[in-house]
């Protein structure tokens, strides 16, 4: 891609997406439910049923695909790309790799993936196969970060196989990492291919990995672009602007986040202020003295003070190790604008696993659970998940983050909170007390992550207006409760899943009982009292509606919705902006009429 400066004196640039070098589904809510009856008893619940898309490949298909990938040795997201000045007609790809870095270990960074792509097209012939490799970040242990040039357009569920847990590059063997596929992708919606902006996406893997993931940044983020700032890279990719050779181990480099200023000067208009960064000293034309992200790199994390700030995505053809491309430097997607996005990726409340957030509800008169699958701004037909008295809270919660909806519930006679969890493993359902004697709390809640940590937390109201924090651990056990704050039992809802005003932090919606406003509290990724900024009133006069949902991002736009029942039984889907005022939703899009038969909406 050419791209020339504002200035007169600068010549143009030609640069490449950072250049990639080469699922499967399983179950998403399952079978046999245990749930604790008002008799503290355990009954077996009838089985849900629920159709995977496919299976999880092989571990064989996996090590085909990435010996695929070598063998076809491409580039994702390869693209004619025209020139980002308005002068200039003249085109080429993109790509990225690490020049100048050290060899690292794993142990280093334990969260970075190598992403293997191979479509043979069903064909005898090797001429129209697509292969290619590019690295992504572990954010958690079903979510893979990357650039979206390494996704979009590709079908990473049939062809992809991501390895972790290894410093060496695979081949045909793992070094004793870990492949798995992928179920499921997702890119930013508006990536363009041609400017390679919103150039981000995540992957969500077939099987939880124990790969320690890293926290992405929030939009509130201003100091880890400060120009100056020492960041970090890590990848596979070329070693070297004269030779196509990549890394055989992960190398990591340090990079100093330049100024905007410095970034559109080199870049001019290819450059897109807000939503990318650029990093690294200027290139000085050949490999000694040039630091820079290469071919390969795509999709790596940028990190500064431990948290992904930037995603690998483009930089010169040569990545300023020849000559001609003096003065080049490495360009990164900026996270914390589509920190939203991102984050609300990862606290999807997905039981049919296409990416969407559904709904669970409880029929009063027969007590059935009854689970309705999100189709954008509808819900399909009810599946029923059986007996489910004996309970008078029911909330989704995937506490250890393993890419299974579970629930958490709240047993009528003694107030007991259970977990009630897919063990993939075993192929079953199993049943953790979490609390004793909660009969009295006023609202249980199922957030996400309150606390910043990259962990699901939990909530409480007590009977005296109290709400705590409980953080999470990630594996259905929680840390020291935190107080936020008395004066709650002011609201008669409480609820929340998900980021309400797209700062890449969980929030909370409440509902005033006596005017029945309604109030967002925007969470700050902190604890205590500091969990919450001042509350916002996005919405007067609630009178008619009787009962409120919230289970994260309805629509797979990546904002959370709402979902709100008025006292004749209708159903509506108010769809987020995230906008944090009376702007917060969008207006609102009717369900259907019959919801009255359900007591409980979770």
């Amino acid at each position: 891609m050419d791209t020339s400066t504002s200035d007169g004196g600068r010549h143009r640039r030609r640069f490449r997406i950072a250049l990639p070098l080469a699922a499967a589904g399983i179950a998403a809510a399952a079978p046999a439910a245990l749930l604790t009856s008002s008799a503290q008893a355990a009954t077996p619940q009838p089985t849900p049923t629920v159709t995977p898309a496919n299976t999880a490949p092989t571990l064989a298909a996996l090590k085909a695909r990435i010996k695929g990938a070598i063998a076809t040795d491409g580039t994702a997201g390869e693209t004619a790309k025209s020139s980002m000045s308005a002068s200039t007609s003249s085109s080429s790809a993109i790509s990225p790799k690490i020049i100048g870095g050290t060899e690292t270990t794993i142990t280093t960074a334990p969260w970075m993936a190598q992403l293997w792509y191979y479509d043979d097209k069903g064909t005898t012939t090797t001429a129209d196969d697509v292969g290619f490799f590019c690295g992504g970040t572990v954010v958690s242990p079903t979510k893979i970060l990357t650039a979206a040039h390494c996704v979009k357009g590709y079908n990473w569920k049939a062809n992809g196989a991501v390895v972790t847990g290894t410093a060496d590059l695979a081949d045909d063997d793992l070094h004793g990492g870990t492949a798995s596929g992928v179920w499921y992708q997702w890119n930013h919606p508006s990536y363009n291919a041609a400017t390679i902006d919103n150039d981000v996406a995540i992957l969500t893997l077939a099987n939880p990995i124990t790969a320690k993931p890293i926290p992405m940044t929030t939009t509130a983020d201003t100091a880890s672009y400060k120009a100056g700032t020492s960041a970090t890279v890590y990848g596979w990719g070329r070693t070297s602007g004269s030779t196509e050779d990549i890394a055989q181990t992960l190398k990591t480099a340090t990079l100093p986040i330049q100024s905007d200023a410095n970034c559109a000067a080199e870049y001019g208009t290819g450059y897109i202020k807000g939503h990318m960064v650029c990093a690294g000293d200027p290139a000085t034309g050949s490999d000694d003295g040039t630091t820079a992200i290469c071919n390969g790199d795509s999709g790596g994390p940028l990190i500064v003070g431990g948290k992904v700030v930037g995603v690998v995505s483009y930089n010169t053809e040569n990545c300023g190790a020849v000559p001609g491309e003096e003065g080049a430097y490495s360009g990164f997607a900026k996270l914390s604008t589509y920190a939203g996005l991102t984050h609300q990726r990862v606290e999807d409340t997905d039981l049919s696993g296409d990416g969407r957030a559904d709904v669970f509800f409880r029929n009063k008169a027969q007590q059935v659970g009854y689970e309705l699958d999100s189709k954008g701004t509808s819900f399909g037909g009810r599946q029923s998940w059986g007996d489910w008295s004996g309970v008078n809270v029911i909330a989704q919660a995937d506490l250890d983050r393993d890419g299974y909806q579970d629930f958490v519930y709240r047993v009528s006679a003694g107030g007991d909170v259970y977990w009630l969890h897919w063990v993939p493993a075993s192929g079953s359902w199993a049943t953790k007390k979490l609390y004793d004697d909660w009969k009295t709390r006023k609202r249980i809640i199922t957030p996400g992550d309150l606390t910043g940590d990259g962990l699901p937390d939990l909530a409480s109201v007590d009977s005296g207006g109290t709400l705590w924090i409980y953080p999470g651990k990630g594996n259905g056990s929680f840390g020291t409760r935190a107080k936020v704050g008395t004066g709650w039992n002011q609201y008669n809802v409480v609820v929340g899943h998900g980021d309400f005003n797209d700062d890449g932090h969980a929030d909370l919606i409440a509902r005033s009982s006596g005017g029945n406003n309604i109030w967002l509290y925007r969470g700050t990724g902190k604890t205590g009292t500091a969990a919450f900024s001042a509350r916002v009133k996005v919405r007067t006069a609630w009178n008619s509606v009787n009962a409120v949902d919230a289970v994260g991002d309805i629509t797979g736009d990546g904002k959370a919705d709402l979902l709100a029942r008025t006292t004749d039984g209708t159903l509506w889907l108010y769809k987020g902006t995230g906008k944090a005022s009376s702007a917060i939703f969008a207006t609102r899009v009717k369900i259907g009429t019959n919801f009255a038969q359900y007591d409980i909406l979770g």
